[in-house]
Parts: C-alpha cells; structure tokens; sequence
C-alpha cells in the first residue's frame, strides 16, 4: 500500500494523459517514504465505456481516483498526500479544463481491517527504507 486507483470516461483516452499521471501520483507517494514503502506503491487506471455523466447530453468527462492505504497514518499525513495528489491533478488536467467539461475527484479510502498481501517487491528497497 498505497494504492492510487483512477477510473476516467473513455473520451480522455487520447488527451488525458494517463500514464503520466500515473507516474505522476507515484513520483508523489515515492515522496513520502516516512509514511509509505515505496516497494508497495501501485498506481492503475480503469478506462470506462459504460457511463452516464449529468443529463447525458453532453460529451461530458470525469476522473475518479481513490487512494487506498492500510491504517496508522496521522491526518496531517493523509491530508498533505491527498492535497498533493488532488493539486497534482487539477494541474495535469488544467488544459483540458479550458477545452471541455471535466469533473475531477479524489476520495481517500483507509483499510480498518488486515489486509492480506505477498511481495518481494520490497527486498529491492530496504537499503533505501527505514
């Protein structure tokens, strides 16, 4: 964990960038390595073709991201990530504001429960890691 999850509407699929802001949203959770194991970041993106956006009228678009990450980080800490990660957004999408309807959002989603993972990933990280 963290994970950064982003669903947008399949008409950003050429103008929105979403590798980038993948390696975007990874350059900013790998910045907060007192808080998370860099070996745990994962970031995806799900285009969806299925989906009304208002009335439906109009060729309108959306980003959805959900940050998902287990329990024990302080709320200052999870506000200053999501703060970056939302400012990082509203910039990367700040052209296509100008051109067309966008809505963009992020919501935070904290695990209360264990979560069950396997990764080797990490091996690769602990000289680097404290």
């Amino acid at each position: 964990m963290p994970h950064f999850i982003v669903e947008y509407t399949d008409n950003l699929k050429i103008d929105g960038r979403i590798p980038e802001l993948l390696k975007k949203a990874n350059a900013i959770l790998i910045g907060f390595q007192h808080i998370f194991p860099v070996g745990g970041i994962r970031s995806r993106a799900i285009e969806l073709h299925d989906y009304c956006v208002a009335d439906g009228t109009e060729d309108d678009a959306f980003v959805h991201a959900t940050l998902k990450i287990g329990g024990g980080r302080s709320v200052e800490d999870k506000k200053e990530v999501c703060d970056q990660l939302f400012a990082m957004m509203k910039s990367h999408f700040a052209p296509l504001f100008t051109q067309r309807y966008l809505a963009l959002s992020l919501e935070l989603f904290e695990f209360q429960e264990a979560t069950y993972k396997f990764n080797n990933i990490h091996k690769r990280y602990k000289t680097t890691e404290s």
